[in-house]
């Protein structure tokens, strides 16, 4: 059906609600907000579906989440009735309409004889991938657009695991998804359905995580000389890590002094442009408070608590924003270090991080004799090695990690915790202190012990019903296009992640590279730097990552500049071609 007639069929019908009404009312005479509205389908794919608020059939709204939410009923009612009682725990985060669509996830659920546990007040990402295990739910709904600008939301669905819904159970929901052609016609629950089905989620849960988490301190002698003093500035940038950071930070006897004003749960998150941790103009609030009272390290956290953002002060008493990649090997060197210094290092143990995340990783691990695993982009790879590894035994998991800014370290989740995150930042921020010295002061003594590393990326931003078409066949190009050197920087081998092929051009050898299937190519350069060129899964976003080795950061950078015009050149000739 054309969009205009599916819009029409919308605004025609006498179950669209007052406000969807209006709003399609009010874009009657604009033909390109129509298009984008109705000219699609919301993408459910493996991290759930993601897009702008708004009504129509490529939007989020309650009938795209209510539609989802039958596919995935009809998933669990295929599963039989054992799976149906099991249900599913449904949280959310400080959107606009997040709770609306959480309580209307409920509801269909409910309709379909599933339970649904629901938190009552936002939750984040992690105490949802514990609640699904501490449960033993089927399955978890999380409502959440994560990092991304307000006007977004999004839902993403967890396999029984608590990890993100694997591929495979993800087609079959999509597949149930598709069958739904009545977007307006979800069922409503009964009053007995509401009663019977709809339960709230125990208060004891939040108790078991807070518990879980204070087993994975590191550092309490530090602590506790250190913690109730010390100068540190947490802001939760109005988002759902406000209350659950503040409590294990408390417990474990940590003093963060938190910036008030974004405590606040603002749905336009008025105080900042994205409420996304890692840029420093999000954190700027929390840096004028550490210059107010002298603190030296800011950390924030975004609205589904995910993600931790750290800035801290450099030799010249300046704020840096520090990268993913640098809190990730800051993150990895204090825990292996602590477990070192207290002869605490469990059998076999493992590291897992995503295969555009730092090369600094791997010269770390070896240092402390850690098997390093590369995994594709998006964390429920890490939660699937958590999973092997506890049916196998063969190695132990000590943290995980990408340049997203997520971070795991222990099993009681299975996706990104930046409340776990943030107690071991403030925990190695004590740690430092009692040491006499800084988390920046650590960081130049990495670089100075490994070696320079510079982590970059770059994002390019499509518009339009064909952005995720366009991305896709940007990455495609590049598999046939015949490239020996990115400047002067000779490539050693080419990885194509769509085929699980890894060709050295030197030999023409291939072999493969042991990883899940994702539409990538991986440039490794003969200096021991890479560069990987990918479409963002959650954006429409081509997304471009730099990972330089260099002798200092002079030459990183100057070695960047390069790579970055090359690869932009690469990328003309492949769209001219």
């Amino acid at each position: 059906m054309d969009y205009k007639k599916i819009y029409e069929s919308w605004l025609n019908d006498k179950r669209l609600c007052a406000e969807g009404r209006q709003q399609l009312e009010a874009i009657r005479d604009n033909e390109e907000e129509i298009e984008y509205s109705f000219g699609a389908e919301m993408q459910f794919g493996t991290a759930g579906m993601r897009g702008i608020i708004g009504y129509g059939t490529n939007k989020m709204n309650i009938y795209t989440v209510m539609r989802a939410t039958e596919g995935l009923a009809a998933f669990i009612k295929k599963l039989g009735p054992a799976a149906m009682e099991r249900g599913v725990v449904i949280s959310y985060d400080t959107r606009l309409k997040s709770d609306e669509f959480a309580r209307a996830s409920a509801d269909v659920l409910a309709a379909n004889n599933i339970k649904a546990y629901l938190f009552g007040d936002v939750h984040p990402v992690p105490m949802l991938s514990f609640a699904v295990r501490q449960l033993h739910t089927i399955a978890g709904i999380m409502v959440t657009a994560s990092h991304n600008p307000k006007q977004y939301n999004g839902y993403k669905v967890y396999g029984e695991d608590g990890a993100q819904m694997s591929p495979e159970d993800t087609a079959v929901v999509v597949e149930s998804i598709e069958k739904v052609t009545d977007f307006l016609g979800s069922p409503a629950p009964t009053a007995e359905q509401v009663k019977k089905y709809i339960k709230p989620v125990p208060a004891s849960v939040d108790r078991k995580y807070y518990k879980a988490l204070t087993k994975l301190t590191l550092s309490k002698k530090a602590v506790k000389a250190c913690g109730k003093n010390l100068k540190l500035v947490y802001t939760p940038v109005h988002g759902s890590g406000y209350i659950p950071v503040t409590t294990i930070l408390k417990k474990i006897g940590i003093n963060a002094t938190v910036v008030q004003e974004q405590t606040k749960k603002d749905t336009d998150f008025s105080t900042v442009q994205v409420p996304n941790p890692e840029f420093k103009e999000t954190l700027s609030m929390g840096i004028a408070l550490a210059q107010k009272i002298g603190a030296t390290v800011v950390f924030g956290t975004d609205p589904d608590s995910d993600r931790l953002g750290v800035a801290v002060k450099n030799a010249e008493g300046e704020f840096e924003a520090l990268t993913g990649n640098q809190v990730g090997i800051l993150l990895l060197d204090y825990i292996l270090t602590r477990l070192k210094e207290d002869n605490a290092m469990p059998a076999n143990p493992a590291v897992v991080k995503s295969f555009v995340t730092t090369g600094m990783a791997k010269p770390i691990c070896q240092n402390f004799g850690v098997e390093l695993f590369e995994v594709p982009v998006g964390f429920k790879f890490i939660g699937e090695k958590i999973k092997q590894w506890e049916a196998d035994g063969s190695h132990h998991f000590v943290f995980g990690f990408e340049e997203s800014c997520g971070y795991l370290r222990g099993t009681h989740a299975r996706d990104k915790d930046a409340v776990v995150a943030s107690m071991l930042c403030a925990e190695m921020v004590c740690y430092y202190t009692y040491k006499g010295t800084t988390v920046f002061d650590r960081l130049n003594e990495i670089y100075k012990k490994y070696g320079y590393v510079l982590d970059c990326n770059v994002s390019i931003q499509y518009k339009g019903l064909n952005a995720m078409a366009e991305m896709n066949a940007v990455v495609d190009g590049l598999k046939t296009a015949k490239v020996n050197k990115l400047d002067i920087y000779e490539i050693a081998s080419v990885r194509d992640y769509s085929k699980d092929e890894k060709t050295d051009l030197a030999t023409g050898e291939v072999t493969p590279i042991g990883s899940p299937k994702t539409n990538c190519v991986y440039y490794e350069l003969k200096t021991g730097s890479f560069v990987c060129v990918r479409p963002s899964g959650t954006e429409p976003k081509l997304k471009i990552y730099y990972s330089v080795k260099a002798n200092n950061k002079d030459d990183a950078e100057a070695a960047l500049k390069k790579l970055q015009a090359a690869v932009e050149e690469l990328l003309k000739k492949v769209a001219a071609d």
